[in-house]
């Protein structure tokens, strides 16, 4: 039988800024593997080079030693394959909801009619039906987020890469927003890759949680995470959640009373 060749993987990967005379070593021998269709979530230390990663995964950057291998291939340069959600989704003020979303289509050179069809279908999923002729300053947060996700979508990618997409959101927002994550991933099942501050976040949404040293950026563990497939909120008051979110914890020097 052959082995499964991972969707993204990562071997001996070192990072290092050059800046000026005081270079800056932000990942050193990183080691990791992502399966296809797998939420593998990256918790640690801020400025531990987490977002450094995803930026390699993409191909925004390119690592100063080791390699990068995703779908098999070695990461030359930004790929059709990946979506990217940032931490603000930045989304432009003049263009409408739906504008905003079809922007990576055309700058694809997606066929039009095409590009129509799934941006609705898209807008429909993240639960925006009926806001497509709207502007970002007509909606809350948690609603922009959601159209930075749809737009990370529309080129149909095989790869989300998630950098803290809900970390300025309250507390509720956030949480209805990773249940919409975990729905939407539910049905497209893309390979998803995310990075939070947010362990018990972590915790909720992926099957392994890798967690990071301070910088630079070691593995110190990959968590498997075994809840059970559709995660519910009455999991996160179970005794395995808060062991799961407590053991994370204690790796990256937490204390949980």
């Amino acid at each position: 039988m052959n082995a499964i060749t991972p969707m993204i993987e990562a071997r001996d990967l070192r990072m290092v800024y050059n800046q000026g005379t005081d270079p800056v070593l932000a990942l050193d021998n990183v080691n990791l593997d992502v399966n296809e269709h797998e939420f593998v979530s990256l918790v640690g230390p801020s400025g531990c080079g987490k977002t450094t990663l995803l930026k390699l995964v993409s191909g925004l950057a390119s690592p100063s030693a080791g390699h990068l291998n995703v779908d098999g291939k070695r990461v030359s340069g930004p790929q059709k394959k990946i979506g990217f959600v940032f931490q603000v989704p930045a989304l432009m003020k003049w263009r409408t909801i739906q504008q905003n979303v079809l922007l990576p289509a055309e700058i694809l050179g997606m066929r039009k009619a095409e590009a129509l069809e799934r941006a609705q279908e898209l807008i429909e999923l993240v639960g925006l039906k009926g806001f497509e002729k709207r502007y970002p300053h007509e909606l809350s947060g948690g609603m922009q987020q959601r159209v930075g996700i749809a737009r990370a979508l529309i080129h149909d990618p095989s790869i989300l890469l998630l950098d803290e997409p809900f970390s300025a959101l309250d507390i509720m927002t956030r949480g209805q927003l990773n249940l919409e994550l975990l729905r939407i991933w539910s049905e497209r099942r893309k390979t998803s890759l995310l990075i939070t501050h947010s362990i018990s976040e972590a915790v909720f949404l992926s099957d392994r949680v890798v967690v990071f040293s301070a910088r630079p950026a070691k593995v110190l563990e990959v968590v498997q995470i075994p809840l059970p497939r559709p995660r519910v909120p009455e999991m996160r008051v179970s005794r395995e959640f808060i062991d799961l979110v407590d053991h994370v914890g204690r790796l990256i020097g937490l204390e949980f009373v």
